[in-house]
Formats: C-alpha cells, sequence, structure tokens
C-alpha cells in the first residue's frame, strides 16, 4: 500500500476553515497534489519524500499558491492538464513539463496516481485514484456542499462527475477541504441529492414568478445567506443555467421564465 500523507495550509479561501489540503502520495520519489501554500511541516514532508512530480486538481487559486516554489525546490516534473494549459499557465506563471487526460498515470517510485477528468466545480477539475483511495480536489466534502457557480461551474458536469465516482465505489476519498471522507457513496449521495434539491428550488422559484436573480435567490434558499450571497446568487445562476440547457426554463443571464 502506498502512502498518502496530507497537510492542512491557511489559505486565502471562503472555504469553512481556511485551508487547503496537499498530499503527498508515495513514501520515495513521491507525487505532490495542490500545494496551496508553503510550510514548514510541508518542506520536510517534499524533502523526505524527494517529490519528482507535482500537479493539482484544479486551478483555482487557493489550491495553487505554492506550486511554482515547490517545482522550483524539488526540481520535479510538473503536470497540467492538456486542454487547460493556458488556464494553467495564467494560475501558477509555470509552464508544464507534460500533460495529463483522462486516464494518465503519473508513476511515483513505489505508486502514483491516475488521472480522472471530474469537471464541474472546475472545467479543468481532476481526480487522483490511488491504491488507497481518491483524492478528489473540490468534488466532494465531508459536511456541508461544493461550490458549483456560474463562469466556471457547470451543474450538469458538475453531477456527472459525482455520479461517476460513485460507481467506482472507492472505499476512501480525500477532499481538498475537511478531513477524510470514510463513507463515500454516501457523501456523494447526500451532494447529489443536495444539487438536485437546489436545481428544484431554483425551478419552483421561476414558475412561483421570481424572474431576477436576486428573487429567484431568495426563492431558492430558506436560510440567511448575507453572508455568502454572492456564492448563492453564483449558484443559483449555475442551476439557471443547466435548466435552461434542459429546456426547463428561458435564461438570458439577467431575467428567467419558465420554458
Amino acid at each position: 500500500m502506498e502512502s498518502i500523507t496530507r497537510v492542512s495550509l491557511p489559505v486565502e479561501t471562503r472555504t469553512p476553515g481556511g485551508k487547503t489540503n496537499a498530499y503527498v502520495v508515495g513514501e520515495r520519489r513521491a507525487v505532490l497534489i495542490d500545494p496551496a501554500a508553503r510550510s514548514t511541516e510541508l518542506d520536510r514532508l517534499v524533502d523526505d519524500r524527494s517529490v519528482t512530480n507535482v500537479l493539482v486538481t484544479h486551478t483555482h487559486p487557493d489550491h495553487v499558491g505554492a506550486l511554482a516554489e515547490y517545482a522550483a525546490r524539488t526540481d520535479a516534473t510538473v503536470w497540467a492538464h492538456s486542454s487547460h494549459c493556458d488556464r494553467f499557465v495564467r494560475a501558477t506563471s509555470t509552464e508544464p513539463d507534460r500533460v495529463f487526460e483522462d486516464g494518465t498515470r503519473v508513476d511515483a517510485g513505489d505508486g502514483g496516481v491516475t488521472v480522472l477528468e471530474m469537471p464541474g466545480h472546475a472545467p479543468d477539475h481532476v481526480a487522483l485514484v490511488t491504491e488507497d483511495g481518491v483524492l478528489v480536489g473540490d468534488l466532494a466534502v465531508a459536511t456541508g456542499s461544493v461550490a458549483v457557480t456560474a463562469g466556471d461551474g457547470h451543474v450538469g458536469k458538475y453531477l456527472a462527475s459525482l455520479r461517476r465516482l460513485r460507481g467506482m465505489a472507492p472505499e476512501k476519498l480525500f477532499p481538498a477541504h475537511g478531513p477524510v471522507i470514510d463513507d463515500p457513496e454516501e457523501t456523494l449521495t447526500r451532494l447529489i441529492d443536495h444539487r438536485l434539491e437546489r436545481e428544484r428550488r431554483v425551478r419552483e422559484g421561476v414558475r412561483g414568478g421570481a424572474r431576477e436573480l436576486d428573487a429567484i435567490t431568495d426563492a431558492a434558499y430558506d436560510k440567511d445567506v448575507t453572508a455568502v450571497r454572492d456564492l448563492a446568487e453564483g449558484t443559483v445562476a449555475a442551476h439557471l443555467e443547466q435548466l435552461a440547457r434542459e429546456g426547463k426554463v428561458i435564461w438570458d443571464g439577467e431575467c428567467a421564465e419558465p420554458a
């Protein structure tokens, strides 16, 4: 069995807890994933494990902050998504050495990771399969939900990614935020159900007469979202985009109507 070691790094993020988990997979000639920030603990770990490959689950700012520094420190091979190299360079200020796609194997000395494309939270989002479980980035969390907002997010692809992962029946999930997930099927089902319930609330809001994003958001949430209003509206907009793709509502980016 290969070793997976997690280091939680304080970062600027809207995620509860304010930390991103970096992971090192393998005991020697290892793989570093999501080096969001520098820390003494992570410095020691990448040195001890002789990291030879570095990659990220996606290029949101709270996942890539120290990639360039650790790539230089380790002289590791830097990997990027083959379809999103420009995005990677903009986010990291680093040119990749190699690219991956769905099914690519990134080997370490005594293990490695296999890349699975899992878009939805972000267009370049991937998960990484190991012998001990799946590193899921921002695809899943043990509690709460994952932000899928208009612009970067795509609700339909996110649901497809959750279902694909659930169909693999993994034993354990290693998320980028929060603790290890020991009940993958239950957690993934919860996240799917949550997203479908939000979709139902958005559609009902439109059917009930809400037309503009602000009013639809009020209809879609039964709790006070003042502190995260921008995320809530971004989520509702993403759902409106998906409902429009499916022909269930008419949405022009400003006004919605029942289809």
